[in-house]
Order: structure tokens, then sequence, then C-alpha cells
């Protein structure tokens, strides 16, 4: 999948083309800024590490997560509450940001990307010389 491949929907969920028949979901977001980076806390309960994928090209950062389901095809449940699918989310990033110094965790279901600033956007403190 390619970030050309997603598209924004009515409903606001950023979908893709992909070969599965599962729900796709949303996810739920915090994004903030520090002196030096962007970062992204993005909630992706229920997702290995493994099956997430992360792709930034021309402006756009994508987040792919795949859901495997819980028990195998054909159990028979007394309840089913949980639909394993896949999450979607993308997002418009400006120049201003070191491309090549992303870099991402994932931890206890919740992926961090650190997204840091060009040295050219970072606030800078200006001397002036004076008599």
């Amino acid at each position: 999948m390619t970030t050309k491949a997603i598209e924004k929907n009515r409903a606001g969920a950023n979908v893709g083309e992909h070969e599965r028949k599962v729900p796709s979901y949303l996810a739920s977001v915090d994004i903030f800024e520090t002196a030096d980076e962007f970062r992204v806390l993005a909630d992706l309960p229920g997702v290995k590490g493994e099956d997430i994928d992360l792709r930034y090209e021309d402006g756009n950062l994508a987040i792919h997560a795949r859901i495997t389901p819980r028990q195998p095809p054909g159990t028979k449940y007394l309840y089913h509450g949980y639909e394993a699918g896949d999450f979607y989310r993308s997002f418009s990033v400006g120049k201003e940001i070191d491309a090549a110094g992303i870099t991402a965790d994932y931890t206890d279901g919740v992926l961090t990307l650190h997204i840091p600033k060009a040295e050219s956007a970072k606030p800078r403190k200006i001397a002036v010389k004076g008599k």
C-alpha cells in the first residue's frame, strides 16, 4: 500500500485499497509539538508491532495496522464483541520536518512517531547588537 492509495471517505476516515475484507477503523491520535520535534501518539489496540506499516511519501505520512483474529476461523462464540480489522490514518506533513530522521516505537498498544523539525524550522534567538 502506498500513501497515494489512501483517500478520505465522507466520514473522514482514511481508507486504502487492500485485499482484506475486514472492517477499517480510524486510529485515534494525539499530535503535539516540542522544541525539537512533532510527536504523534496513535492508539492501535490489539496490533502486533510487526503488523504496522508506516510510510512517508511526498509530504504524506500514513499509518496502516492490521489486526489478526484472536481465534481461528470457525470458532463458535457465546458472545462476540471484538471485531478484527485494520487501522488507517494519514496526515499531510509540511516541509519543515527532517523526513530522514522520522522514528517510531510501539509499546502497550500505542505507536509513537517522532518527527524531528528541520533546523531551519526551529526557533532561534537573535542577538541584538547595540551601543
